[in-house]
């Protein structure tokens, strides 16, 4: 029976006088008991919390937010993961590291066994767009954990010390259920505080932030994301125990994330290897997030256009509007034409004639 961060905290809250605390990791704990065939202990103690509880753990214990005092604003977001498979694409050694940082979590209690208790905290930096909050809700879904996502135009308040009372305030609101804290846009509260430009009490901020990191690490699950590693303070690096450099995808995953995207509609270019391979070497340099507005834009232009199905040229057609090319006739039938898609399509989806397409081409040199 491996559930002893459970047995941890269930003692810590008793001993803070914390019932929900108590309540919260003691129905974790009976689930877990379920998993593991023990049915009746696991009833037990559901009877005994039910006996106990005004209200349903994991539902309305989420409703009570920490909020920032002065403008009342929510200072967290709450998601529960469905059961549902996730599917998420990444480069290979990215997917990996996610993976094993799962595997970590869910052997967790087998360290603590083994007198191992180290921090299970992760840092995920690179570009914006690249799916470093999609990673987190991942790993809640793989792990079967809310994620408790600190919002920070509710937790950076124009008075600086209520800014290190806030945050504070998210660390004890994790630290009192069994979730994931994930701290997105992460620089914004942990810049190096070396910054000449930075006022000392930003610095107290930074400080402020470290203790509550070091506290909260002992027994929780923390997550932290960052377009701009830089800003960040050289200590904040010293509190995670994993990193992981979330890159632009490359031409591999930008194909398996065109699949994805476009999985809920046909489309006619599905098995054709070089015309996606076409695709992916137009779409190098752009981040998941790009690629899936310009799928999502395709979409509504194939239904508003009442295709059959998406088109390669539909698609082709959004990647040049997206790459922001000279929008002129000429250039956009080059562009298409170079690109595989024949007259007749290039006919279809710009409402010009053949005679007029041949006419553009011809005086291209094509």
């Amino acid at each position: 029976m491996y559930m002893r961060t459970e047995i941890l905290k269930i003692i810590e809250g008793g001993l803070e006088k914390n019932r929900d605390k108590v309540q919260s990791y003691a129905l974790l704990f009976s689930e877990k008991l379920r998993e593991e065939g023990e049915d009746k202990f696991a009833d037990r103690i559901k009877k005994i919390i039910d006996k106990k509880s005004v209200h349903p753990v994991y539902l309305d214990e989420f409703l009570s937010k920490p909020v920032d005092q002065d403008s009342r604003l929510d200072m967290v977001d709450v998601a529960i993961e469905s059961n549902n498979h996730k599917k998420i694409v990444l480069p290979e050694i990215t997917k990996v590291k996610v993976d094993n940082y799962i595997e970590s979590l869910k052997h967790r209690s087998k360290f603590i066994e083994l007198g191992i208790n180290l921090p299970e905290s992760l840092l995920l930096y690179g570009p914006p767009g690249c799916g470093k909050t999609s990673i987190a809700h991942y790993i809640a879904q793989q792990t079967q954990l809310p994620l408790v996502t600190a919002k920070l135009d509710g937790l950076v308040s124009s008075l600086l010390g209520s800014t290190a009372k806030n945050i504070r305030k998210i660390f004890e609101y994790a630290n009192e259920r069994p979730c994931i804290l994930f701290l997105d846009e992460f620089d914004a509260i942990a810049k190096a505080r070396n910054d000449e430009h930075e006022v000392g009490e930003l610095k107290r901020v930074v400080n402020s932030l470290l203790q509550n990191i070091d506290t909260f690490n002992e027994n929780n699950i923390l997550i932290a994301a960052t377009n701009h590693e830089k800003l960040l303070d050289p200590a904040v690096w010293r509190r995670f125990t994993t990193i992981v450099e979330v890159p632009k995808p490359r031409e591999a995953e930008i194909v398996e994330l065109i699949k994805l995207y476009l999985e809920t509609v046909k489309y006619d270019f599905d098995k054709d290897r070089k015309k996606m391979n076409t695709l992916a070497e137009l779409l190098l340099g752009f981040n998941a997030s790009d690629i899936k507005t310009l799928c999502f834009n395709s979409i509504k232009k194939s239904i508003i256009s009442e295709e059959k199905q998406l088109t390669y040229a539909t698609v082709l057609y959004q990647i040049y509007l997206h790459k922001g090319f000279k929008e002129d006739e000429i250039t956009l039938v080059s562009f298409l034409n170079t690109n595989g898609v024949s007259q007749s399509d290039i006919s279809k989806i710009l409402g010009l004639s053949r005679r007029q397409i041949r006419k553009v081409l011809d005086d291209q040199g094509e």
